[in-house]
């Protein structure tokens, strides 16, 4: 009886072996760059960048997809089957955080991404010179783009710009830094500096903004003029009905008779 269950479970050993080992040699595995797991890849600006995604263990022809974000990759007819690769150049600012992805084809649920993680030091722009009239309010905007966050402030005339109250206001967002200025005066006047420290280079990258104020414009107070007006305008009316009323009196008289000695 032992020899015979003995017997039995060495049977199922060797068809254990028989119908499941070479089912794992054999399934198919998805790499890209060599890695089997989806992973961030650290690059820079204006460098080239090459994903090539292959099947591992295949037994048959295997197509390849990519995707870019939710887009579809167009991919050329023999850069599809079995190894299939895109190339990202130049990398740029705009590609930074971008999501690309290959799938099989036959079984989309299989896929690695590789999330593109773009190092580069700060980019600012905005609007160079800016011209305000004394007593209105103005603000300057910086428009900042950087990886990772740089280090915001504002200089003015190449020196820290010394905030007063109730009269500067800043706000910081992670794509733009604003300098708010209420009510600007004749002092306001001057060169504003946006700069931005990256905390991996430690460099200083500025973008320089003008702000000229000028005079208060003269305001002629409209109502009187108004008024002035509305007052020539009926005299004048008065006047004319009054010369047009002595007008018809004097044609409504009647001629006086005439006197003469007939012959």
């Amino acid at each position: 009886m032992a020899q015979k269950s003995r017997a039995l479970t060495e049977m199922c050993k060797f068809l254990l072996l028989i119908f499941f080992l070479p089912c794992e040699i054999t399934s198919s595995v998805l790499t890209v760059n060599g890695r089997t797991e989806s992973y961030i890849l650290n690059t820079r600006r204006n460098v080239q960048e090459s994903l090539i995604c292959a099947v591992q263990n295949h037994t048959s022809e295997e197509e390849l997809l990519w995707y870019r974000e939710e887009g579809r990759v167009d991919l050329k007819p023999g850069n599809k089957i079995n190894s299939s690769s895109v190339c990202v150049s130049p990398i740029s600012e705009n590609d930074n955080g971008v999501t690309f992805t290959c799938k099989l084809q036959r079984d989309q649920s299989m896929s690695i991404s590789v999330v593109l993680n773009v190092i580069f030091s700060p980019l600012l722009s905005g609007d160079d010179v800016q011209t305000a009239e004394e007593g209105s309010d103005v603000q300057l905007v910086c428009n900042v783009k950087s990886n990772p966050q740089a280090q915001m402030m504002w200089h003015k005339n190449n020196s820290i710009l010394k905030f007063e109250k109730n009269h500067h206001q800043v706000y910081q967002t992670s794509e733009s830094l604003r300098l708010s200025i209420s009510k600007v005066k004749k002092s306001d006047n001057g060169t504003y500096s946006c700069v931005a420290i990256s905390p991996l280079e430690k460099n200083e990258t500025v973008k320089d903004f003008l702000l000229i104020v000028k005079d208060k414009a003269q305001t002629i107070p409209i109502e009187p003029i108004i008024a002035a007006s509305v007052v020539i305008f009926l005299t004048l009316c008065f006047g004319l009905v009054a010369r047009r009323n002595r007008i018809m009196k004097l044609c409504r008289k009647d001629p006086a008779p005439r006197s003469g000695t007939a012959l």
